[in-house]
């Protein structure tokens, strides 16, 4: 954590510095304060990037994006996904595939789809799994789902989404391949029933197919033109990834080392927000960003375990792009064999070693941030 978190703050002083610069210039007479961030920043977001979201959105349309996900597990895991209508929904905007092996026809499970928000639904977008692979009393397949809340367009529209949102897409669909992919004999352990931090590793890893160029030319296309998303809007988004990545970056990891020292401290009585304040100028918090939680009311114990997801997740993606590619067939057969199948049958930091043939670094995280070592 304290690997990351020095260049993490190292990047809010250039964007404060960014920010303070764009607020002199327009004459606010101001120092960047932490009510300020977000309002300069996005300020400083048009300045840098001119990235307007309503530019990328008309590329990205839902079923549009339901074919790249599906299209992307056959490309990786050798999944066919079909329409399966004899199945009942809870609701008539549910939709159903059937997913089969390509090769041999063999039912792996079901997936379903239920994107749109109504009322009495949760909020948010996740993944389901109504039945655990399982073979303890014969073969038992997986029924999994991927959820969201999008609002309905107009009938006969198609539905654009931002590229959050898509981004989302991928994520959520990385836990229904980590369910779809389980080949172990008991449900306690199978799927996605692992820990915390190997739990987010499948679906944040599926996040970077999204931007390959084979999703992008197939089926990011304009929903008027047919015609794909251009080259000059995509170096656009790729160079934007690592705008305010200083902030995000502080924010969460503030509150996840603050965790962990309160954790450490044991049974000693403490004055919350004594200890608050100590530790974070121990940590030289920059006083530009303020804790997201603090500390009486933070639920997420060992908040730490995303931030490790993440830096197993850049790492992962190394072994493609250092082989033949994000569709790199020997690295995504290791990829099934050793991650996405075995459940919680296998240590998590030997099934790591099985697929990369090392234990994962840190420095794959910074490149991906943008943070210099």
């Amino acid at each position: 954590m304290m690997h990351v978190w020095k260049p993490a703050v190292a990047r809010v002083h250039e964007e404060v510095r960014d920010m303070q610069a764009l607020a002199d210039k327009e004459g606010a007479n101001i120092k960047i304060e932490p009510w300020d961030y977000r309002y300069y920043m996005e300020k400083v977001r048009k300045a840098k990037y001119d990235l307007d979201q309503n530019e990328v959105k008309p590329y990205l349309q839902l079923d549009k994006l339901v074919e790249a996900i599906h299209w992307v597990a056959g490309e990786l895991f050798n999944f066919k996904f079909t329409p399966a209508t004899n199945v009942p929904v809870a609701h008539p905007d549910i939709r159903v595939w059937a997913v089969t092996d390509k090769t041999t026809d063999r039912h792996i499970g079901l997936w379903y789809f239920d994107p749109y928000a109504r009322a009495g639904k949760r909020s948010g977008a996740w993944m389901n799994a109504y039945r655990s692979q399982e073979r303890v009393n014969g073969e038992i397949t997986t029924i999994v789902s991927n959820n969201a809340n999008f609002v309905k367009g107009k009938p006969g529209e198609p539905l654009l989404i931002s590229w959050d949102d898509a981004t989302t897409m991928f994520h959520e669909f990385g836990h229904a391949l980590h369910g779809l992919n389980s080949n172990v004999t008991y449900p306690s352990l199978s799927g996605t029933a692992v820990a915390r931090d190997y739990v987010e590793f499948p679906s944040q890893l599926m996040e970077h197919w999204l931007a390959t160029p084979e999703v992008l030319q197939k089926f990011a296309v304009h929903y008027q033109t047919g015609k794909p998303i251009p080259q000059a809007l995509v170096d656009k988004i790729n160079r934007s990834k690592t705008f305010n990545e200083g902030f995000a970056t502080v924010e969460y990891l503030a509150a996840a080392i603050l965790d962990m020292k309160l954790h450490l401290l044991g049974d000693q009585k403490i004055d919350a927000r004594t200890f608050e304040k100590e530790a974070l100028a121990e940590l030289g918090m920059p006083h530009e960003i303020v804790l997201r939680h603090r500390l009486p009311q933070f639920l997420h114990v060992f908040y730490y375990s995303y931030l490790w997801s993440d830096v197993i997740t850049a790492d992962a993606f190394g072994a493609f792009t250092e082989a033949g590619g994000p569709y790199d067939r020997k690295v995504a057969d290791r990829l099934r064999k050793y991650i996405f199948s075995v459940g919680n049958t296998v240590d998590p930091a030997e099934g790591y070693r099985n697929f990369r043939g090392r234990d994962p670094k840190v420095e794959a995280l910074m490149k991906k941030r943008g943070f210099s070592s």
